[in-house]
């Protein structure tokens, strides 16, 4: 019996470590540029980055560069306050970051919502927080 306990939880870790594994093998390459900005700090575009690789669940799909652009950002930030929600939410402007992706498809054509074998560029992500502070969370991705 105790055997048989010692040989599950081996099995049960085996099967996490090469899930961690294959999650990581998904994000590990990509490629990321952060442009300077006035409004944001380099660890909260980092913060904000890791977020959107750990929501980057695309069946199929590989992502391969995010980065983050003010300019861009700020004028999908303004389309999120005026029309996305946010200003019904009382979101602030500062706790508002929108990131921009590619990520290839593969053959399947992801989940079957994709061109099959395609590059899906300017993906885009908003993300908001509660404050300064806050843990930032995807509100929405989609073409921009």
């Amino acid at each position: 019996m105790k055997n048989k306990k010692i040989f599950f939880y081996v099995c049960t870790l085996l099967v996490v470590l090469f899930s961690i594994n294959l999650y990581n093998h998904k994000t590990d390459k990509v490629q990321v540029k952060i442009e300077k900005s006035n409004k944001f700090t380099e660890d909260e575009i980092n913060s904000a980055i890791t977020i959107v690789k750990k929501n980057f669940k695309f069946q199929g799909c590989e992502l391969t560069d995010i980065w983050y652009s003010e300019k861009k950002s700020e004028a999908l930030t303004k389309a999120y306050l005026k029309n996305g929600g946010g200003y019904e939410k009382g979101i602030k402007e500062d706790n508002v970051i929108v990131l921009l992706s590619n990520f290839n498809v593969n053959s399947s054509g992801g989940d079957g919502s994709f061109e099959p074998n395609s590059t899906q560029s300017n993906w885009s992500w908003t993300l908001i927080r509660d404050n300064k502070k806050g843990r930032w969370s995807v509100v929405g991705s989609g073409y921009n």
